[in-house]
């Protein structure tokens, strides 16, 4: 059993099914909390007051950190996109600084983009994610390309920023946007480092271009896929029931 849909891996999945191998999409599944939670930084009110798709959820994952350099350009070319960002920072540079817990950024950046940007420290918890994802305000997310993020941003229609670094996420990344054309890819330099330029304008495109004007239907595509592959007589309900088939027919065997 594999946590997708065909729609989204059409060619992974058709080819192990050519091989003879068992396989069961029941997917999207994510993780839906509707009960209250705690309001990271105030993250969700803040959301509350901003317009209908214009925010960018920025959340670059918490089992990589980022060099310096690259934290400067990523700050650098959110200002200079001139767009609205919520920012999720995994690491503080400045854990033994006297100064305060933001001031890795650079210098003036907080008060430049007051209003249009708010940065919390930290990872959002699963729940947060979710309610973020599902807010109206989000337009778009800036993520690392882990599994469970792509699902969840799917379900939502929110199309997406990507940039992978480490163990599957570059596939998920090509998958992304080479294949179903639901994401942007700023590029790295020759030295690895994704410059601020790059970024402002990969974040303008999704949020306002033409090119994300396109990744926006694209989504809006998958994420209409994937409720009717759920839905009851979708092809994941029939894979899952399916699966519980075989295991009544081989528990009844044994009895």
């Amino acid at each position: 059993m594999v946590n997708s849909f065909k729609d989204l891996e059409a060619g992974a999945i058709g080819a192990l099914k050519e091989q003879g191998k068992l396989v069961y999409p029941i997917g999207p599944l994510v993780i839906k909390d509707p009960s209250p939670i705690e309001d990271e930084a105030g993250c969700l009110m803040w959301l509350d007051g901003q317009p209908h798709g214009s925010v960018l959820f920025v959340s670059i994952g918490s089992g990589w950190t980022q060099s310096y350099e690259q934290i400067i350009e990523l700050a650098l070319g959110l200002e200079l996109s001139a767009q609205r960002f919520l920012w999720f920072v995994t690491r503080s540079f400045s854990e033994n600084s006297q100064r305060g817990p933001f001031d890795f950024l650079p210098d003036g950046f907080l008060e430049r983009t007051e209003g249009r940007g708010l940065v919390v420290l930290g990872t959002p918890s699963w729940a947060t994610q979710a309610r973020i994802l599902s807010h109206g305000s989000t337009g778009g997310f800036f993520m690392d390309c882990g599994w469970n993020s792509t699902l969840e941003s799917i379900v939502n229609g929110v199309p997406l920023i990507v940039w992978p670094l480490y163990a599957e996420q570059k596939m998920n990344a090509l998958m992304l946007t080479e294949d179903i054309k639901v994401a942007l890819n700023p590029k790295a330099n020759e030295n690895g480092l994704v410059r601020r330029d790059e970024i402002a304008s990969a974040v303008k495109g999704l949020m306002e271009g033409e090119e994300g004007r396109r990744v926006r239907y694209r989504m809006k595509d998958m994420k209409e896929a994937a409720a009717k592959v759920l839905s009851q007589d979708g092809s994941s309900t029939k894979a899952l029931a399916e699966v519980v088939h075989k295991w009544q027919n081989y528990l009844n065997l044994r009895l």
